[in-house]
């Protein structure tokens, strides 16, 4: 039995957002709060999409400083200061070994609005099966950005769910994700999905995952829930019915997300889904 767990990035597996660590840091971006102000003033002005705007922004402050920490290189470097939650390091193994004892495997997956290249540049990024995530076009000596060459919105991670339902391993082959499959026939039945997600970005995908019959868990940062924003985004995803269980994003042995995951391949082991 083939199960996926599909994860976003940024207050998911990882503290914050990828760029603040590292990154913005080394183009001089010292106030997180008010670049992200910028993008979404961007955004507004071009009536255009803030991941897009962001992608942009960036690029505009390294080609303003000549600059090439956005080239891929230094942006798989700047990944390794990116702080993982508790247990995520060790994550991945203990699950899958925990899987196998029931003749389950498991295809661990990105779909993220961060970089790709910083996601691939930590300590978990050969564990995913496929990893979906923003991305820029260079020159020809890996140095300058171009222009974006994928952008990842909350509405755009659903297509991704399709591509892994169907089993297409990459971004740009529409004629296959659009193809119809019959739903029995298909690699990983929306049935057999996990999708881990932390805010607005990942409602569409945890609502589609649930709607197909699959699973939705909402994590947040358990040092941040005194804050009254994390209550109130835990209270909204309750309420509004977007996710199944909602956990502290500590994935350490017998805590509450791991109990939770194994008790749902448990159940798909159970009911044969």
């Amino acid at each position: 039995m083939k199960c996926a767990l599909i994860y976003d990035f940024d207050g998911t597996l990882a503290e914050g957002d990828c760029a603040q660590h590292g990154l913005m840091p080394a183009l001089g971006i010292e106030n997180i709060g008010d670049f992200w102000t910028l993008v979404k003033d961007r955004a507004k002005k071009d009536d255009g999409d803030e991941i897009l705007s962001y992608l942009g922004l960036l690029a505009e402050k390294a080609h303003s400083l000549k600059s090439d920490e956005l080239s891929y290189s230094n942006l798989v470097k700047h990944g390794q200061a990116i702080p993982l939650f508790p247990g995520v390091v060790d994550w991945f193994g203990r699950i899958n070994e925990y899987a196998r004892q029931y003749d389950m495997e498991i295809d661990h997956y990105i779909i993220s609005s961060g970089l790709d290249a910083m996601i691939r540049g930590t300590e978990i990024g050969k564990r995913f099966r496929m990893i979906y995530a923003c991305k820029y076009h260079y020159s020809e000596d890996g140095k300058t950005v171009l222009w974006p060459a994928q952008a990842i919105n909350y509405t755009t991670k659903t297509q991704f769910l399709f591509r892994i339902n169907k089993g297409i391993d990459n971004s740009w082959d529409n004629a296959a994700v659009n193809k119809f499959i019959e739903p029995e026939s298909r690699e990983v039945p929306f049935q057999k999905m996990i999708f881990f997600g932390d805010g607005d970005t990942d409602i569409p995908s945890m609502k589609m995952v649930r709607h197909q019959g699959g699973f939705s868990i909402a994590v947040f940062d358990q040092n941040k829930w005194s804050d009254s924003r994390t209550q109130s985004k835990v209270e909204k995803l309750i309420a509004e019915e977007r996710a199944n269980y909602v956990v502290p994003a500590v994935y350490e042995e017998g805590s509450q997300l791991d109990v939770t995951v194994k008790g749902l391949l448990q159940l798909f082991k159970r009911k044969g889904i």
